[in-house]
């Protein structure tokens, strides 16, 4: 009787230990959940570095916006944050809600400091666009700003959102937006993988007699290009600008061009003469925002150029 007593002793003590590790465990993971949500959340003050190296301190949570770069424009609101924009550039056209900001930066490149004040925002958003004085004098006249430096790779573009996302407390959405944007890549990836032509390709930025200019190899565009399976043949120089004569001695397979460029381009010598332009083998984009804007629609961008590029890859996505 005793042993028994002693065996049922031994078992109610194990399951009380496994009671206990199990609510321990069960605590733990209620804890984790915890701590996931609180990190969701922006703690402030918040203090950055910007791109410029400067350190800003955010001391809660922005309620009103000022955007100086159509790229952070669309970022904003990517983050559902649009709602808080109390003021954004005459360039800001996407989306079509950012038609009832009012505009206080009309001219990039002379900028009126004064219309930016007045909005009385919060924090004020820009990125290489705005002159490196005029945002030091944004500062000077009691503006919180942050600025964002040109990315040179789409991946560059993550940390962007994510950086915003804890700026403007929507770190989740920020999580989002970026994990579409690598899911939208990563399918294009896996539709054009087993794709053996890798067709060379000239992107004009600008042509003619004041000089040609492309996306050189140190560009962010050329990445979106990369990212679409081809090969830029402007890849090896720098500094947006091309030598016309290697652009006829590289005769690319294809050719992309701005609308504002179509007709012109394709009759213009010695363009005209191009193997492209005569097969017509010249790929038209209404717009180029998606490609030169640095926001969560260059995988849109990617997507774009390699469905027109390679439309027989996507064909099964067509079918379904």
């Amino acid at each position: 009787m005793k042993k028994v007593m002693k065996a049922m002793s031994l078992a109610l003590v194990v399951a009380l230990v496994f009671a206990s590790s199990a609510c321990k465990k069960s605590d733990k993971k209620e804890t984790e959940k915890e701590t996931e949500a609180t990190a969701a959340q922006t703690t402030y003050p918040l203090e950055i570095t910007d791109g410029y190296g400067t350190k800003v301190t955010i001391k809660e949570e922005p309620k009103k916006i000022v955007t100086c770069s159509p790229a952070l424009t669309e970022i904003v609101y990517s983050l559902g944050k649009g709602d808080c924009l109390v003021g954004r550039t005459a360039l800001c056209n996407y989306p079509s809600e950012v038609a009832n900001v009012p505009v206080v930066l009309e001219d990039m490149y002379a900028p009126n400091l004064e219309t930016i004040v007045a909005a009385q925002a919060d924090i004020v958003l820009v990125d290489s666009m705005m002159a490196p004085d005029a945002y030091e004098e944004l500062g000077k006249l009691g503006c919180t700003v942050v600025s964002f430096l040109d990315e040179t790779k789409v991946d560059g573009v993550y940390g962007r959102i994510e950086t915003l996302g804890q700026i403007l407390n929507a770190n989740e959405e920020a999580a989002k937006v970026v994990s579409d944007m690598k899911a939208k890549l990563d399918s294009v990836n896996e539709a054009i993988k087993d794709n053996q032509m890798k067709p060379t390709v000239y992107y004009v930025v600008g042509f003619g007699e004041g000089g040609d200019y492309t996306a050189t190899g140190d560009t962010f565009v050329n990445d979106i290009l990369t990212k679409a399976g081809v090969e830029n043949i402007a890849a090896n120089a720098t500094g947006w600008v091309y030598n016309v004569e290697d652009l006829v001695a590289r005769d690319p397979n294809i050719i992309i061009i701005p609308a504002w460029a179509d007709g012109m381009f394709q009759t213009t010598a010695p363009y005209s003469e191009l193997t492209a332009v005569k097969e017509g083998n010249v790929i038209v984009l209404e717009s180029t925002d998606t490609l030169d804007r640095q926001c969560a629609r260059n995988a849109d961008a990617v997507e774009m150029l390699a469905k027109l590029i390679f439309p027989e890859c996507f064909e099964a996505e067509k079918a379904a």
